[in-house]
Parts: C-alpha cells; structure tokens; sequence
C-alpha cells in the first residue's frame, strides 16, 4: 500500500506522521519506505540524525522531491509493503504526482476552522487525481489534539459527516513528539507504554484495516 500525507497548508504534521506510521508498521515486520517528497527534506533530516546517534534504521527514508514521484514510487513497492510519502506543501506538480502515485491520502488537519478551510483546495486536487485514479481512497486525519478540548470535539463533529470522512484514531498535543524529533527516535522507542505511543498504534492500525487496494503499475 501507498500511502501519502498531504496538505498544501504547512505546519500539520506532516512529517512527524509520516515517520511514526512507518517506525509503527516496520515495528509490526513489515517492509517499509518513507518517501521524502517535500525540498525541505525533514524526513531525510531526521533520518540522519538516527543514523548519527545510534546508526539504527528500520525502514529506510529515500528523498523524491520531484514531479516524477508517480512512476518512481510504484517501483519502489515492489520490495515493499508499505510506501510512506510525505508530500510537499503548495508544490502543485509534486502534489498531484504524489497523489497519483497513492492508494491512499490521508489529510491531517489540526483542530482549528482554518484547517478546515485550508484543505478544500487539496480536496479540489484529490477529486482530479481520481479521474485517474478512481480507486484512490482519502482520509482526514486530527493530529495535534489537546485533550478534551471544545475545538477537538468542534473540529471532530464537522468532519464527521465530510466527505472523504474522518479516522476514529487521533494524535494528541503531546511533548513526547518534538523529543523524538529531536534525537531522530520515534516515541514508542522512548516510552513504548506512552499515551503518544497508544495513540500511533491505534492510528496504524485503522488504517490497515481499511479496504485499499494497491493499484498495479
């Protein structure tokens, strides 16, 4: 399966998404690719960070910060059984390859109404990519929750009758993120029992539950 994350409105957490599902299922035995499709090139950061501190990889991070990502990437879920992309903001050429290269685009948003509004222009590309793609399958995903807070619910309760519609599983506020991110591990590597851990378990676990077939290049 190839799955990406993708907004055109930066700062959702892309990224730290991105990273924790592959860490997670390459937990889980499976083999997996983080693709880096954003110029900034924070996944490879982060991936060099690892390698600098404790020269562990458990899934490899390649970047393909280019509009050819379509073709590239199927090959690469050859050897695969996870593609993790982590697209580009406001690149419209890598977003719409990035979205034709996947099976599956999952769209974090934050509690807040600008999020919302944000998204309807990547919404507008996902209903173009499946002129091509009409099997492609998309998802809104609510990260960077605090807890019991009226926006979370408020963002939740929108979303809930949205189409593409909203994962049950949902990534709080939490610090344990940003230490991760800083000492290029993933959380459950520093507390595998942690809120944050749960939480990123849950989500991958939603996700490979949903019926997505890979489109076959």
């Amino acid at each position: 399966m190839i799955v990406a994350l993708l907004n055109q409105k930066g700062g959702v957490g892309k990224t730290t998404l991105a990273l924790h599902l592959a860490g997670e299922w390459a937990r889980q035995g499976k083999r997996v690719t983080l693709v880096d499709a954003d110029p900034q090139g924070s996944a490879l950061d982060w991936s060099e960070q690892r390698a600098r501190d404790s020269g562990s990889r458990s899934f490899g991070v390649v970047g393909l910060a280019r509009d050819t990502l379509h073709r590239e990437a199927p090959e690469l879920a050859r050897d695969a059984d996870h593609i993790v992309i982590d697209g580009p903001p406001r690149v419209a050429g890598l977003m719409r390859s990035a979205l034709l290269a996947s099976d599956l685009v999952l769209i974090p948003v934050q509690p807040s109404p600008f999020d919302g509004w944000a998204s309807a222009e990547m919404l507008a590309l996902i209903r173009e990519a499946k002129i091509y793609r009409p099997d492609l399958v998309a998802r809104f995903v609510l990260n960077r929750c605090g807890a019991r807070t009226v926006i979370a619910r408020e963002t939740a309760e929108t979303l809930a009758d949205h189409d593409p519609p909203l994962l049950s599983a949902r990534i709080g506020q939490r610090v344990a993120f940003a230490d991760a991110a800083q000492s290029g591990r993933l959380v459950f590597e520093i507390d595998e029992e942690s809120p944050a851990a749960r939480e990123v378990t849950a989500l991958a676990d939603e996700i490979s539950r949903l019926d997505v077939a890979r489109a076959v290049p």
